[in-house]
């Protein structure tokens, strides 16, 4: 629809109750039709607006009204501008606030480079603002998880692997009691925030230091059924090429939720133990059955450890499963870990997967992990299961790609 709008230094003469004096003086912006009627406004009146701009505050004069489709009173400048009822700031400066907000560590982080570069507001309007984009960050989620993925580059060749790695940690959130002053209920909980890591085999490479780097990486957070947390990974690994790789690997720590998403979404897909994980797991059980004495328990469990990185797993997984099983919590210790060897004997394949040129570790989510406990898990910092789903929803816009999408969407 072509725009019905213009700037104007002055406003022109017309009706009498379009404009009042006061008004005349400041540069108009006019539209006499509501863009998604396509209806010229009734009962108009000229009224003073004030925007917040990435410059500084604009005043100019806008008409007010009645659509006559719907009899919802309102103006059609906003509208056309995609501005709400009583927003201040407009969607270009409210882009660049948020944009702060998800590359730093603190809203009084953000509100410092705002003030640096010449948009001085609080980390309190920052947290408000986060919060509402945020909220609309997540209904944009969820809307497009009810489409079928578009690949982001179909013109891209498949990739030979597909890497997908899961892990969690542990949050402070408010309970039910916080804020009271005399209360039986937990004023803190602990929850579990769930992190996912998806890219492509050819976007690893190292550094000139020999450390390991992923040129990109898809990263997903989430609080919550563990079979929602692998529906929306999954959605952003097809998005990344996930449906043309020609293989698929799942590494990750022994947690049961996280073979059991992989079961769900990925079926098929091979598995690995991560070797860091399963390595204490080795020095646990050693540790139960020298009684802690580091340098008998180091004796026996850097052979085991070898072994297992150098294709004897099998012999490792039998010496481990014929232990006997000691009285007291040693004993407790050796049949946990034999448990734990015995679940995962499928996935300790490490030679082979290394010879694949494949990794067999799980630090790209290990570093997800830690980025994003930088931001969550600071000092001071009691969270809202909403507050942080919505900066969290509002920071993956940005890391994975869908952040023009929000803002052409607002």
């Amino acid at each position: 629809m072509k725009s019905n709008w213009k700037w104007r230094p002055k406003a022109a003469s017309g009706r009498a109750n379009d404009c009042n004096n006061d008004c005349k003086k400041k540069p108009t912006a006019t539209a006499k039709f509501f863009p998604l009627s396509g209806r010229r406004l009734v009962h108009r009146r000229c009224r003073l607006m004030q925007l917040r701009t990435g410059v500084g505050i604009v005043e100019f004069q806008v008409l007010h009204g009645q659509d006559p489709a719907d009899e919802h009173w309102g103006c059609p400048v906003r509208e056309h501008w995609g501005l709400t009822q009583h927003q201040q700031l407009s969607l270009g400066l409210e882009d660049k606030l948020a944009f702060t907000i998800t590359a730093t560590a603190s809203y009084e982080e953000a509100a410092a480079l705002a003030q640096k570069w010449g948009s001085p507001v609080s980390d309190s309007a920052l947290h408000a603002l986060a919060q509402r984009l945020g909220a609309r960050a997540e209904v944009h989620t969820q809307a497009q998880l009810e489409r079928a993925p578009v690949e982001r580059q179909p013109q891209r060749a498949p990739t030979p692997l597909a890497v997908l790695m899961l892990d969690g940690w542990q949050v402070r959130q408010r309970g039910p009691g916080w804020g009271k002053k005399r209360t039986q209920e937990t004023r803190v909980e602990w929850h579990e925030w769930k992190t996912g890591v998806y890219y492509r085999q050819e976007q690893a490479g190292r550094t000139a230091g020999g450390r390991g780097v992923l040129d990109e990486k898809i990263v997903i957070g989430w609080q919550g059924d563990p079979l929602e947390f692998g529906r929306r990974l999954h959605w952003e690994a097809l998005r990344g090429g996930l449906g043309r790789a020609q293989a698929k690997l799942v590494v990750a720590d022994g947690a049961p939720w996280i073979w059991n998403v992989a079961q769900d979404r990925w079926a098929g897909a091979t598995e690995v133990l991560d070797f860091y994980h399963a390595s204490q797991h080795l020095w646990d059980l050693g540790r139960a059955l020298h009684s802690d004495d580091e340098a008998a328990t180091a004796k026996w469990v850097e052979p085991r450890r070898h072994q297992l990185r150098h294709g004897r797993e099998k012999q490792v997984l039998a010496q481990i499963g014929g232990l006997k099983v000691p009285r007291g919590e040693a004993g407790v210790v050796v049949k946990r870990e034999q448990n734990y060897f015995a679940a995962h004997a499928g996935r300790v394949n490490y030679l082979k997967i290394h010879r694949s040129g494949w990794p067999i570790g799980s630090g790209p989510v290990e570093s997800a992990c830690r980025q994003r406990q930088c931001r969550f898990k600071r000092p001071g910092q009691f969270w809202t299961s909403k507050g942080m789903r919505h900066l969290s929803a509002l920071t993956e816009a940005r890391h994975n790609h869908h952040w023009d999408e929000l803002w052409t969407s607002a």
